[in-house]
């Protein structure tokens, strides 16, 4: 296949995951900005995780809270769990790297907040172990992740919200999660004016 055929491919693939995800997560994603609102209007936090390419959407959504994003408006507090390297390397080096989110969790989280969790898998070790840490302080759970959802979609309960974007290539997921995080920033932004 000639270069121009693969990038032609990838448009083309693209377009058929975005058509396929307007029925299929558009519900969840809209109760996720109804939950993100309330954590807002409780003065709760966002707290994001996710590891590689789903690291960087965890610290994009958070610094889209803590800054804006295409409207000036009141901050909003939210963190990345992904972006204190001493505090990840030091828990990952003495507990595991399965522990870099939970522990902090565990440290910072409360009833209040949300625990947005990004994999496209769901099978991430540290990520289940995040989700388990949220359960204990009974922290709602946003899960974006891919394909059949993996064993994270399993503990996800009636007052959790899985984003499961319907494709099992991780290059699909990951374009689709930056929709739904500019879905979501976007919706708040809408929120945050007509306040």
């Amino acid at each position: 296949m000639k270069n121009i055929e693969i990038i032609k491919s990838n448009f083309i693939e693209n377009q058929k995951i975005n058509l396929l995800s307007v029925d299929k997560i558009s519900p969840s994603i809209d109760s996720a900005v109804n939950c993100l609102i309330k954590m807002i209007n409780g003065s709760g936090k966002l707290m994001s995780c996710g590891n590689g390419g789903s690291s960087g959407d965890a610290q994009h959504i958070a610094s889209e809270f803590v800054n804006r994003f295409e409207i000036e408006r009141k901050e909003m507090p939210a963190i990345s769990l992904n972006s204190d390297t001493t505090t990840i390397t030091s828990i990952g080096n003495d507990y595991g790297y399965e522990y870099i989110f939970s522990k902090q969790i565990n440290a910072i989280g409360n009833e209040k907040d949300i625990l947005m969790a990004f994999t496209t898998s769901g099978n991430s070790k540290n990520i289940i172990e995040a989700i388990y840490a949220a359960k204990r302080k009974n922290i709602k759970v946003l899960l974006v992740t891919g394909g059949t959802g993996g064993k994270a979609k399993d503990l996800i309960g009636p007052d959790d919200i899985s984003i499961i974007v319907p494709s099992n290539r991780t290059s699909r997921i990951q374009e689709m999660t930056l929709i739904v995080i500019h879905s979501i920033c976007e919706c708040i932004d809408k929120y945050c004016q007509n306040r």
